[in-house]
């Protein structure tokens, strides 16, 4: 990497390189005084080199160095010597070597740092957010820039080995009502008119299949106003693929060469291809969520049969009107305490349990607890039959509406299987979940909306019941999963007019509405438009999972807080008033007071 400050960088010599004439430049990783002889450890991206500054070799370079600090950007020029034995660090790729220092140079001083360029720093998160440009320095976060380089480039080539066409999308497109909110942009040009930021490329890319390209990728900046936890940012990037005349078969062989190639070259491990199937009904059927951990057992059963015979009222009379009674096996549960499982009771009715019942299973194979009474010698048998429990064990239940079962049951699954260490951390189990549902009932709207959205096709099967049992049809939809994180999710799309019209209708989508909102996609597609499908991967999410990151923020230049800030610009901030006037804006009184009370 040779510049005019630079003959090699600061992570590539070696004793290959013994006797060698260099010039280094970094910064000033650490600096140690023995007994005068000065050691400065040099740092770029790329390592770290030890270079050695004696009085005797150069008096002028050794009193430059005593004046260097943390984080000084300094020019060395020497030769390259093996270290002396005892002295090798194994450790460092250049732990073999030093270099011997004739002429050195500050190139710029460093005041004092707010906290110190580690890969273990103590500082909060909003320090770190404010000096951003300091925490990437640190080697960890380096290394999370640079493996997401190196998974966008990996997607790249495959994708281009395998035909696709990378075209951007406008960024700045049409604002239509419905789904997420939408960040908005006033045109000057056109007072009272406003752009929305996209918060996908969904339309353009069916345009882009009706336009004959047939395969078209980009990785996409989307944009999303909402509120914001530690898997979202109000701008995400996701790896964004789309394909003509293909079934849900074709789309996920091209995603799963492409999330192989990125596992294989971030973690040089082999995935197996192809990836694990589960419909929808099935994974809230075993792991009451839509995006399974299955990296281990202890799946959800069903018990409602045991609980209509058994004399406990709650289970009886959930299974008479039509709720779920259901369960979960702890494996050696029975040692836990009674203020650990009613830990665990107040966890799953963070879900919406209205209590969590519970039996152990003793060494003689009996139950105890205090609703082991209601069941019968024959109805113990059935319950830990429906679980395979052994003794030790211990059984939870929850009956109440199935979605409330299988959301504390699902989020319950994961959170005791962290807790007692189930969960094996260095596996990766990919698997697709398929056949949702078309549409949901809002009950808020008392309405059918799109689970996905409006452009997902109906699976053909179904398609006879669309209007008379809305609730029964399957999406041709898929989501990726990996270890309890949906990586993203597509669909093949609707192709046909009348189709397209059948779909608007059961949302309650009028002509009028839908020219308003999408006559050009609606024009399109009278033209001729042929079979298609695709997929958005997110990008951040995967950074963060094949990273083991706690936030998808450290996988992230410069990101956002939670509440949508960048501390370290100040973002977003307040224009003056001439801005406000070319845009033909005036503010709120409320929002200026509330600016001017900050």
């Amino acid at each position: 990497m040779k510049t005019t400050y630079r003959t090699h960088t600061c992570g590539e010599l070696s004793k290959a390189h013994e006797g060698l004439a260099v010039r280094l430049a970094g910064w000033v990783n650490s600096r140690r005084d023995h007994g005068g002889v000065i050691f400065i450890d040099l740092r770029d991206r790329y390592g770290r080199t030890q270079c050695v500054f004696n009085p005797e070799r150069s008096r002028e370079a050794h009193a430059l160095a005593e004046k260097m600090h943390a984080q000084y950007v300094v020019q060395v020029e020497g030769a390259v010597v093996p270290r002396p034995p005892g002295a090798v660090n194994p450790k460092m790729p250049t732990g073999e070597i030093e270099v011997h220092v004739k002429a050195a140079e500050i190139l710029a001083a460093s005041d004092p740092l707010p906290f110190e360029v580690a890969d273990e720093c103590d500082a909060g998160e909003d320090v770190r957010l404010k000096y951003r440009y300091l925490d990437l320095r640190r080697p960890r976060m380096q290394r999370n820039l640079l493996a997401r380089h190196l998974i966008v480039r990996t997607m790249r080539r495959v994708l281009d080995e395998a035909g696709f066409v990378e075209v951007e999308t406008p960024a700045m497109t049409r604002y239509t009502p419905g789904g997420a909110r939408n960040f908005l942009v006033p045109s000057r040009l056109s007072p009272g008119r406003f752009y929305a930021l996209a918060e996908s490329p969904q339309l353009f890319k069916q345009l882009l299949m009706m336009a004959g390209l047939d395969r078209y990728y980009q990785i996409a900046r989307c944009f999303r106003d909402e509120d914001l936890r530690a898997d979202r940012q109000p701008e995400f990037t996701q790896l964004d693929i789309e394909m003509a005349l293909v079934s849900e078969a074709d789309v996920m062989a091209v995603t799963e060469k492409a999330v192989a190639a990125v596992v294989e070259a971030v973690l040089g491990r082999q995935v197996p291809t192809p990836f694990a199937h589960l419909t929808f009904a099935e994974a809230m059927r075993d792991y009451g969520v839509d995006k399974p951990d299955r990296r281990f057992g202890m799946r959800i059963g069903d018990v409602a049969h045991v609980a209509r015979r058994s004399d406990f009222r709650v289970f009886r009379e959930a299974a008479g009107r039509g709720g779920h009674v259901r369960g979960l096996k702890v494996p050696g549960g029975q040692a836990m305490t009674r203020k650990e499982i009613d830990d665990l009771t107040a966890y799953a009715g963070g879900f919406g349990a209205k209590g969590l019942a519970w039996v152990k299973v003793e060494a003689d194979g009996s139950l105890s607890g205090a609703i082991a009474k209601f069941f019968k010698p024959p109805e113990q048998s059935a319950l830990k039959e429906s679980f395979a429990a052994q003794p030790g064990d211990l059984l939870l239940f929850v009956a109440d509406e199935p979605t409330v079962v299988a959301a504390s049951l699902g989020n319950l699954r994961v959170h005791l299987g962290r807790k007692l260490g189930l969960v094996p951390q260095e596996d990766l189990q990919f698997c697709w979940v398929t056949d949702f549902p078309l549409l949901e009932y809002d009950l808020e709207t008392k309405k059918y909306v799109a689970m996905h959205h409006p452009f997902t096709s109906p699976n053909p099967a179904d398609l006879d019941r669309l209007e008379t049992e809305p609730a029964s049809v399957r999406a041709r939809a898929y989501d990726l999963v990996l270890n309890g994180v949906e990586l993203g999710g597509g669909s093949i799309r609707i192709h046909r007019t009348d189709v397209q019209a059948r779909m608007f209708n059961v949302l309650g989508i009028g002509r009028e509405e839908a020219e308003e909102k999408f006559s050009f996609l609606l024009e399109a597609l009278k033209f001729g438009a042929p079979p298609h499908g695709g997929i958005a991967l997110g990008l951040d999410r995967l950074v963060r999972i094949l990273l083991d990151e706690q936030s998808i923020r450290d996988g992230i230049a410069f990101p956002k807080t939670q509440r949508g800030q960048d501390l370290m610009t100040g973002a977003p901030g307040t224009v003056d008033e001439k801005q406000l006037r070319d845009l033909h804006i005036r503010l709120r009184p409320e929002a200026i007071e509330g600016e001017a009370g900050k």
